[in-house]
């Protein structure tokens, strides 16, 4: 894991720890579905809502890492660190796309 700059904002975290847990609560379901064969749409429909949820952690993450450590590390000289994030990360949601 990276360095920690800043703590994740409090309001973020809880509110990732809530969505998480109802990720994990649709993963579950999803896994009920598979061995309970499930129509193939069915499954299919929660695995999309899954990855949805899942990029709205994503992209609450993001949300925060820019308000923080980006920040932090522009005031603090290391704007290259930053870009060099920043288009890792892009990259990253290149592929998800």
């Amino acid at each position: 894991m990276g360095v920690l700059y800043h703590r994740m904002k409090k309001s973020v975290k809880r509110r990732l720890q809530r969505r998480l847990k109802i990720i994990e609560g649709q993963v579950r379901g999803l896994l009920k579905m598979v061995n309970e064969e499930a129509y193939c749409i069915d499954v299919i429909t929660q695995t999309s809502a899954v990855r949805k949820a899942l990029s709205s952690v994503e992209d609450a993450m993001l949300e925060n890492h820019l308000s923080t450590h980006v920040v932090e590390q522009m005031k603090s000289g290391k704007s290259k660190k930053a870009t060099a994030e920043m288009l890792k990360v892009y990259k990253l949601a290149q592929r998800k796309g």
